[in-house]
């Protein structure tokens, strides 16, 4: 489906066609995006909200209009909602530094999962150490879940914020937002969602869930690096202390005082990442026209698949066999490390991810050092799982 859009599946590798299998590290770009992208540097190359003349004013148009399409993709009730990051390490370092730093207290604590990539890890310890909250981590089970039950009893008055992905990068669980959502906002607690690997895969309504802050990053979206988003309930945001400080970001400066921008300028100090910003509303675009609907089914029936074609492989074992869960098959083979397979599969042509995925907690959780994993993308096929199954033939001949 729609392979002709992307680019780089038009080459070989080690003289076999390319199957890409890492769309949960980065997503392909359609042409669109690499078109958008080309646009701003090639007529439209001006930073934005700073002057007159017609480059920047076209720059600026264009930037604003993806924020309104990033706002109605997360269905968020204002533009003033969507703060326009790097990336979502970057939007969650923000919630930690300029939310969470200034309200917590000695006492309080921060609820995580055991499921989180590192960037819903580290902002959480620095912060701890900062303020002398402490950060409390509900364990997953056997299966790569967070029970809600779980989380619950995790949850007291001393909780003032829970950050949980919405989707795991490293095993595809689907997290319940909203029931998290609910049981977080019952004892007064916060609420931020990893988004990353929630926004390509499933339909995201932060208003549906009640999401606190949400964040996602615009390359695993089909989108340019370099981009992200975070969206935060208006009260939130205001009342978050400036992230950074510096142009833009300001309403006037004096050696002997600032004021602040309003919504959402003071959170977004200096010149962004422009052309990214206006590439990550074309890959909204293109996947909205796609239907995030019709592309989640899609996925399920790929996801079915692959599941099925792995599991009858002698040897692998698949970790992470959540109920619910996007298309990311990580796996284990008894003859053979993950690295030795992620290199002998991509002398077949098949580029899949190796490594602990950036969460270490989940690889001691489940007392391996590493995974091989296979992550689908809206172009990937039932053939590009069979040449998986064949290049993982390979390695248990060459190991087994």
């Amino acid at each position: 489906m729609s392979r002709a859009d992307f680019p780089a599946l038009d080459q070989q590798v080690h003289g076999e066609p390319l199957v890409y299998l890492d769309s949960a590290a980065t997503a392909l770009k359609p042409q669109v995006v690499i078109d958008a992208v080309t646009n701003v540097y090639a007529r439209d190359c001006a930073n934005i909200h700073r002057a007159v003349h017609t480059l920047s004013q076209r720059a600026t148009k264009a930037f604003e209009v993806s924020r309104e399409k990033t706002r109605a993709f997360l269905n968020a009730g204002s533009t003033q909602e969507i703060v326009f990051t790097s990336g979502t390490t970057e939007a969650i370092n923000l919630v930690a530094q300029a939310w969470a730093r200034p309200n917590l207290r000695e006492g309080d604590r921060v609820l995580i999962s055991g499921l989180e990539h590192h960037s819903n890890i580290v902002p959480w310890q620095i912060v701890c150490r900062q303020t002398g909250a402490e950060l409390v981590v509900v364990p997953v089970t056997d299966d790569g879940e967070v029970p809600l039950e779980d989380i619950e009893a995790k949850l007291d008055e001393r909780v003032k914020l829970v950050a949980m992905n919405h989707v795991s990068n490293a095993l595809g669980t689907v997290q319940d937002a909203a029931g998290v959502a609910k049981l977080a906002h019952a004892v007064g607690a916060k609420v931020l969602f990893d988004g990353a690997q929630a926004a390509p895969h499933i339909p995201v309504d932060v208003a549906a869930i009640d999401a606190d802050f949400y964040a996602f990053s615009g390359h695993k979206l089909y989108g340019p690096t370099g981009v992200g988003v975070l969206y935060g309930k208006k009260a939130l945001l205001e009342a978050a202390e400036p992230y950074q400080g510096g142009g833009d970001m300001i309403r006037s400066v004096t050696f002997a005082k600032t004021t602040y921008a309003d919504l959402p300028a003071y959170l977004e100090a200096g010149t962004p990442n422009i052309a990214g910003v206006i590439g990550l509303g074309a890959a909204i675009d293109y996947v909205e026209a796609k239907g995030r609907a019709a592309l989640h089914e899609r996925e399920q029936e790929l996801l079915r698949y692959g599941t099925e074609a792995l599991a009858s492989i002698p040897g692998v074992r698949l970790i992470g066999t959540a109920k619910h869960k996007v298309g990311v098959l990580s796996f284990v083979m008894d003859c053979a490390h993950p690295h030795d397979i992620g290199t002998i599969v991509d002398a077949k042509g098949v580029a899949i991810r190796t490594g602990h995925h950036c969460a270490q907690p989940v690889m001691e959780r489940f007392q391996i050092p590493a995974t091989a994993r296979a992550s689908l993308g809206l172009y990937n096929t039932p053939e590009d799982l069979d040449a998986l199954v064949r290049a993982l033939g390979e390695v248990r001949r060459m190991f087994g």
